[in-house]
């Protein structure tokens, strides 16, 4: 899908002419080259929204279907795709408070609880958790500390993950949207030339709705879906952002990691690519089963209309034209090994047996024996002597901390079962209570029903108007009139070859584009890797530094080298057995010394 945001201050500023038109009727977008009108080229895609769009409509015609498949077992996701600048963070987020202007995210947070709200046939566990990739690291936006470093790790029994990843429980709107506003918050971004609060990094959040429902045989069958919604940081030109020092540094690892989706894509679209470069970047590796996979997905892509920006428009809608020829393979994630929700109703039935059986029996015959011996001592204590008495005052002692121990259990099991019930939404736990996101939902089904049987019409007159034309034989009056017919029909051949030759051209611009934009990026890590390099040398000479290099390791997982702890000794290495922390810090008082 294509979404065309309105002209900026910027560039009505600079007097830039609109050079997209968008067809909703025949969901195609048409692009003008500015330095020659003539000169258009037609792309068409799934859906189309014009400037004007509002962010109800993208909502419900880019992503509500794809989140009921969600609530249903599927994996989805996400993602907008664009410059910076053009409306990614908006399409995705929007203005969250704001009910008119609240982007993609927010809204599928109403969706998934307003569908389990109206839900009373399943029970509900859903998770969140919410990352960035920042300079090909990945960090935990929610977690407790934003800016260490994450590791991605692959097993056999559950794939690709994230180590220690926070993953939070949330049974209401506020609950999501508290851990959203606290994760956006902890966002990479900065100032570009382009847009003021450019998004410098990749964002991924992931909703788990976990959903188990019982048949009439007493069988339990549980789903487990997955909603990544992904905004992806801009791609830019370091000509026309001016970026410097850290901006420039992250721009051209955010280029590298997008060039890295492009390699993926195009390589899933060839069909006869044997190896696909998911390992080429964190994000690939991350969207790995969004591209090619078990996932619904949707992508949309964010384009500027100004003339401006007529080559990263181009090019956008070239990527997005490639995109949309991937095929994946969805389909419903039933009973899987690991599902929370399988824990948690087996744990409330342990405890509900529990407290049934053993948990409140024990209490209440501990009570029961207390009172009773309470009383008899009570009753012979007056006649009773010595250690007949002690005797009794012991076991009153004893059974008063028993009764109290039991109770004490059984209070803790009370607490546990009712914080593991907490954790679950819909089934019994729904309300029969009218709430807003409840009716919202039941409008928006209603809505996007009778949106789908209109789109069904208008295709169904479409293809009746084509074979019209088809079946209808031109008979001509006169030769002078077939001549102008045929004089019609070569200015479009013209045209076409006009368009086609243009086509390559351009074809032939962007790549070379693309090609000084990696030469840029290049340039800058040779400049860096040779810094470093002069540095080093002054410590240390040559053949020590290729000692070092002979024992460093390289490590996937961590996309770093390890070099093991070293002790510098008049200018030579030494490799003692010491922990990694504590040689580094050795290392680090050597050299200040000398």
């Amino acid at each position: 899908m294509v979404r065309v945001r309105p002209m900026n201050q910027r560039e009505k500023d600079k007097n830039c002419k609109n050079i997209v038109e968008v067809d909703t009727a025949a969901m195609q977008i048409t692009l003008t080259n500015p330095e020659d009108n003539d000169t258009q080229k037609v792309f068409s895609f799934d859906a189309v929204f014009p400037q004007d769009s509002p962010q109800q409509t993208v909502y419900e015609q880019a992503a509500f279907q794809l989140v009921e498949s969600v609530i249903e077992g599927y994996n989805g996701t996400i993602f907008a795709y664009g410059q910076t600048g053009c409306g990614k963070t908006h399409t995705m987020m929007g203005v969250p408070n704001s009910e008119e202007l609240k982007g993609i995210i927010p809204r599928a947070f109403a969706h998934i609880f307003g569908n389990i709200e109206s839900n009373t046939s399943k029970n509900f566990l859903v998770r969140c958790s919410y990352i960035e990739i920042y300079n090909e690291e990945i960090h935990d936006l929610i977690g407790p500390d934003v800016r260490a470093k994450m590791e991605l790790k692959e097993s056999p029994e559950k794939g690709l993950f994230i180590k220690n990843l926070t993953m939070s429980v949330v049974k209401s709107i506020p609950e999501i949207e508290r851990l959203m506003i606290l994760g956006t918050k902890n966002r990479s971004v900065g100032e570009t030339a382009m847009n003021k609060d450019s998004s410098r990094s990749h964002s991924i959040f992931t909703i788990y709705i976990e959903a188990s429902e019982t048949d009439d045989k007493g069988n339990q069958r549980i789903t487990a879906g997955k909603l990544n919604l992904v905004d992806l940081a801009g791609s830019e030109r370091q000509s026309k952002t001016g970026a410097t020092g850290d901006r420039l540094k992250e721009a051209n690892k955010i280029n590298l990691s997008l060039s890295a989706l492009g390699n993926v894509i195009s390589a899933l679209v060839d069909g006869k690519s044997s190896h696909i470069p998911y390992r080429d970047s964190k994000l690939t590796r991350l969207l790995q089963d969004s591209l090619g996979g078990n996932t619904k997905t949707v992508m949309v892509a964010n384009v500027s209309p100004a003339s401006d920006n007529y080559d990263e428009t181009l090019g956008t809608l070239r990527y997005a034209s490639r995109a949309k020829n991937i095929k994946n393979q969805p389909k419903v994630n039933e009973d899987p090994k690991d599902a929370m929700l399988r824990e948690y109703a087996e744990e409330i039935k342990r405890l509900k047996a529990l407290l049934e059986s053993g948990g409140g029996a024990a209490a209440l015959a501990g009570t029961k024996s207390g009172e009773k011996r309470s009383k008899d001592v009570s009753e012979k204590s007056p006649t009773n002597k010595g250690k007949g008495k002690e005797r009794y005052e012991n076991e009153l002692k004893q059974t008063e901390e028993q009764m109290l121990e039991e109770r004490r259990k059984r209070e803790e099991l009370e607490a546990r079962l009712k914080e593991l019930e907490k954790h679950l939404v819909g089934g019994q736990h729904a309300t029969d209570t009218e709430t807003d996101e409840k009716r919202q939902y039941q409008e928006m089904l209603q809505k996007l029903k009778h949106q789908e049987e209109m789109q069904e019409a208008i295709l169904r007159e479409k293809r009746q108007k084509e074979e019209e034309v088809m079946l209808v034989e031109k008979k001509y009056s006169s030769l002078q009139e077939e001549v102008e017919d045929l004089r019609k029909v070569l200015k479009k051949l013209r045209k076409k070859y006009k368009n086609a030759k243009a086509e390559v051209e351009d074809l032939y611009r962007e790549h070379e584009m693309g090609k000084e934009d990696l030469l840029d990026t290049i340039r800058l890590l040779e400049k860096d890797a040779k810094t470093n390099y002069q540095i080093m040398i002054q410590i240390l000479p040559g053949e020590e530094i290729e000692k070092i290099k002979r024992k460093a390791k390289w490590i996937d997982e961590k996309n770093e080298f390890v070099v093991p702890p070293f002790l510098v000794r008049q200018r030579k290495v030494k490799f003692p057995k010491l922990p990694y922390g504590q040689g580094k810090i050795y290392i680090f008082k050597l050299f200040i010394a000398q």
